[in-house]
């Protein structure tokens, strides 16, 4: 594992971490995985050992969390700027297109960009997410104004991690969802309702996997719909009652996933 700092703007600093423990003759493919909301490259920690032996995975921190630069709260978010920084990455990673991966609202964000950069990708796995902004974000603008982003995790923790989750695991999730700099928590959400990425759907043109579960706030019939607009995609519906179905089933997405890039992998061979 390696540890790397790319400036993609004045005082704008990502960290993004390499695994790969492919054979050391081998010029393996990259896969970048990008976290949602309240995260970091971190999460993905029970993804790792499935992905590596055969990618390059590069986890990014993206702009505002983990120990990139923190984002004032009048910083003008929107998925371009989102964009642009996973297209800095990717073109300082060199070896041409990769395969994204990405959770909850990262979702509409590499779907955004897989339509607007077909150049640079060549597919997306997209986990637990959605093509339209979530509600009741004012709801949590105000907490996380009033009481901060700890008391904000332990009160919306439960439906993302579901039943299922140990309690250590749930404890895990919040601290490092506590960690998010509040300015860009206040700064992002309000513009995190009005995304609609549907428009773009039938434009993006490699191949997708959508892998959800049938969840109260992402019910399997809401997912159904947006997956279908897009073209050459499939959707994969795992038990459980997690909406954060990349944190609560990693172990079975991550093996999802890795079937899915080692069939296109051996398919661009043949």
């Amino acid at each position: 594992m390696s540890a790397h700092f790319l400036t993609v703007a004045p005082g704008v600093k990502l960290k993004y971490v390499v695994d790969d423990y492919t054979d050391p003759w081998a010029t393996p493919e990259t896969v970048l995985m990008v976290h949602g909301f309240g995260e970091a490259g971190a999460v993905w920690f029970g993804w790792v050992p499935h992905l590596a032996r055969h990618f390059r995975v590069v986890r990014v921190d993206q702009r505002g969390f983990g120990d990139s630069t923190a984002m004032p709260e009048d910083f003008p978010w929107s998925l371009d700027v989102f964009g642009n920084d996973l297209a800095d990455v990717i073109r300082a990673l060199g070896r041409g297109p990769v395969h994204l991966v990405a959770a909850k609202i990262s979702g509409p964000i590499v779907m955004h960009f897989a339509a607007t950069h077909p150049e640079l990708v060549k597919s997306l796995t997209i986990v637990g997410s959605m093509s339209k902004g979530p509600d009741g974000v004012d709801e949590w603008v105000d907490h996380i104004r009033a009481y901060g982003m700890e008391s904000w995790a332990r009160k919306t923790m439960p439906p993302r991690l579901g039943t299922d989750m140990p309690p250590a695991a749930v404890e895990w999730w919040i601290r490092l969802t506590a960690r998010t700099p509040v300015a860009t928590a206040l700064g992002l959400l309000p513009r995190v309702t009005g995304v609609d990425v549907t428009p773009a759907l039938p434009l993006i043109r490699c191949p997708v996997l959508v892998i959800t579960t049938d969840s109260q706030r992402r019910p399997l019939a809401k997912t159904k719909e947006w997956q279908r607009l897009i073209p050459n995609s499939t959707l994969v519906a795992l038990p459980g009652d997690a909406y954060h179905a990349a944190a609560s089933a990693a172990d079975a997405c991550a093996t999802t996933t890795r079937d899915f890039l080692l069939h296109l992998k051996e398919g661009a061979a043949s």
